[in-house]
Order: structure tokens, then C-alpha cells, then sequence
């Protein structure tokens, strides 16, 4: 089913989806459900006073901000960071490689350029690339000539450094009510994550085109730990994630769904918290029936068993 939207309206409200009549996804190998890690990799591309943003990043760190006045460098905020693009990334890509896995990278066009070894892991893995900006910033805040420049600058530079083009996208956070219709235009992707609202994949209908919707999550996702009322031990974290899993996995026998993970570098590539997801994996492949995958995978899957028709 495909979701039209108004020409009165640039971002409507869609409160049915599918409802009762949940389709199937047919996951490959009859999995129960799908799982999908996404790696957000900011590190590098966040606000930065040397950037000329007039600020520090302060958000999703180890310790609340604004202690240093304002237009002022933020050292201690900028060394968090950089921790995660000097140990938490791989601390992270050696827990998935080790075991085999798929994940996604989520990555900001900036971080990954500057710093190459990354980039290096990135393609010489089984990761996919979902772009998550040219920089860490937020589209709602951005003009729509300069929203439109930043995904060209984005891409561009994604296909410079990992080899080729983001075939996803994803903003921080939350998009503008131009950003879909951008994509769109842009033509080159075959889904955006910038929704909450789902646990399947769904099509939407931009100016006249099909456009694939993979939702992302707010809940599983290790941001919470910057939250005042998120986790505050590596245990909480793993238990959200096994009892989310558990729950899936017991309706899945009916009713299969996809689950998303976020993760950030800076975040769980701490130790405690990389433990925490490493008791997790583990968890899940004890189970037979599960896909663990890239979002590129998903959003392939759903291009291929799940076109809408034009009944639809």
C-alpha cells in the first residue's frame, strides 16, 4: 500500500498505516524478524567553534554542556568526540567482525573524510552506508537551496571516500518538510530512515513517485543514555534490547517485524557499554530464524517483494 500525499500538505499525518492487515515481509530464510544495527559516525562532522559554527556540539556526550560561555572552544566536549572516532569505532566494528555480522553505518559525510582509516574499514566490510548528512547538523534549520546543496555535498563526498554513492539517508534527528521531497528529486535513493512510526518498511507517494520508507527508533538506541530519563547502566541497555528482541521474535511467528538498533561510537565503543551490546549479539544468535542485516539489505528486500502495484 502506498501512502498518497496531499498537495496541500508537505509533511501529512498518517495515524492508520497498515493497521490489521500487517503483510507479511517474507524476511529470507522464513526469519521471525529482521535486525539491523545502525553505527552513527558524527565524530568529525559536528558542530565545532574551529568549523566556524560559532559553537561546541553539546549533545550525546559524556557529561551535559554549556559550561564554557558561548563562542567559546568546548575542549572537554571536543575530546569526547574524538574518542569516538579513535577507539569507540573500532571497539564497535571489531564486536561485529568478529562475529560475522552486518551493520549499517550511518555515516556524515565529513567524519568519514576526515578520517580515512575508517573509511578503509567501512568498504573492506560487509557495512553499508546509509548518508546521514554532509555534516551533523540539522535540515530543519536549513533554507531549502540550502538543504538541496548539502545532499549534493553529501553524496558527492560519500562516493569520493567510501567509492560509491549512499543508496540511503537518513538526517540528523529529524528532517525539514523539504527534505523527502529533495531526496526525491535527487534522485538516486532508494529509501530514507527519517521516520519513527513503523516496524515495516512503507511506501510513501512524492510529487508523483514512489519513495520506500524504512523506520528507524528512538527506543533502542544507545542515545538514550545521554537522556535524563534514558539508561543510566550498561545492564539497561541490554535488557531493552533482549526483551525488545524476545517479544519481536515471539510475534514474528505470525506477524514478523523489523528491529533497529542505534548506536553511536562515542557511546557503546565505551567498554562497559560495548560488553553490554557484545552479551546481545550473542543472545540473538542463539536464534534460528533471525535476519541480521543492512538497512541497504531491507530496503532492497521490500524494492523487490514488496513494489507497490498500480492498484495501489
Amino acid at each position: 500500500m502506498t501512502r498518497v500525499w496531499h498537495p496541500s500538505l508537505k509533511r501529512p499525518r498518517d495515524f492508520v498505516g497498515y493497521g490489521r492487515k500487517r503483510p507479511d515481509p517474507c524476511w529470507p530464510g522464513k526469519a521471525r524478524v529482521a535486525v539491523n544495527f545502525a553505527i552513527n559516525y558524527e565524530e568529525g562532522s559536528e558542530y565545532s567553534v574551529l568549523d566556524g559554527s560559532g559553537r561546541t556540539e553539546l549533545g550525546l556526550a559524556e557529561a551535559p554542556g554549556g559550561r564554557v560561555p558561548a563562542g567559546q572552544r568546548d575542549l572537554a566536549f571536543e575530546t569526547m568526540y574524538e574518542y569516538g572516532s579513535r577507539v569507540g569505532i573500532w571497539r564497535l566494528f571489531e564486536l561485529f567482525h568478529e562475529r560475522q555480522l552486518p551493520a549499517t553505518v550511518f555515516g556524515c559525510a565529513v567524519a568519514l573524510e576526515r578520517n580515512p582509516e575508517v573509511a578503509e574499514a567501512v568498504t573492506s566490510s560487509n557495512f553499508d552506508v546509509c548518508c546521514h548528512g554532509w555534516r551533523w547538523e540539522e535540515h530543519f534549520r536549513l533554507s531549502e537551496e540550502e538543504e538541496r546543496e548539502r545532499i549534493a555535498r553529501a553524496v558527492a563526498s560519500i562516493k569520493r571516500t567510501i567509492g560509491k554513492r549512499p543508496l540511503g539517508w537518513y538526517c540528523r534527528f529529524g528532517p525539514s518538510e523539504n527534505t523527502r521531497r529533495l531526496l526525491v528529486e535527487e534522485g538516486g535513493f532508494l529509501y530514507d530512515s527519517d521516520a519513527y512510526n513503523d516496524e515495516l518498511p512503507y511506501w510513501v507517494e512524492v510529487e508523483g513517485r514512489n519513495h520506500l520508507i524504512v523506520p528507524y527508533t528512538m527506543d533502542a538506541n544507545d542515545g538514550k543514555f545521554a537522556a535524563p530519563s534514558g539508561f543510566s547502566a550498561p545492564g539497561d541497555f541490554e535488557s531493552y534490547l533482549k526483551s525488545t528482541f524476545d517479544q519481536l521474535y515471539e510475534e514474528g511467528a505470525e506477524r514478523p517485524g523489523l528491529m533497529s538498533i542505534g548506536l553511536h561510537p562515542r557511546i557503546t565503543g565505551r567498554p562497559a557499554r560495548a560488553r553490554a551490546l557484545a552479551n546481545f549479539l550473542d543472545h540473538i544468535l542463539k536464534h534460528d530464524r533471525v535476519w541480521i542485516c543492512g538497512r541497504l539489505d531491507v530496503a532492497q528486500h521490500w524494492h523487490a517483494q514488496h513494489a507497490p502495484s498500480e492498484a495501489d
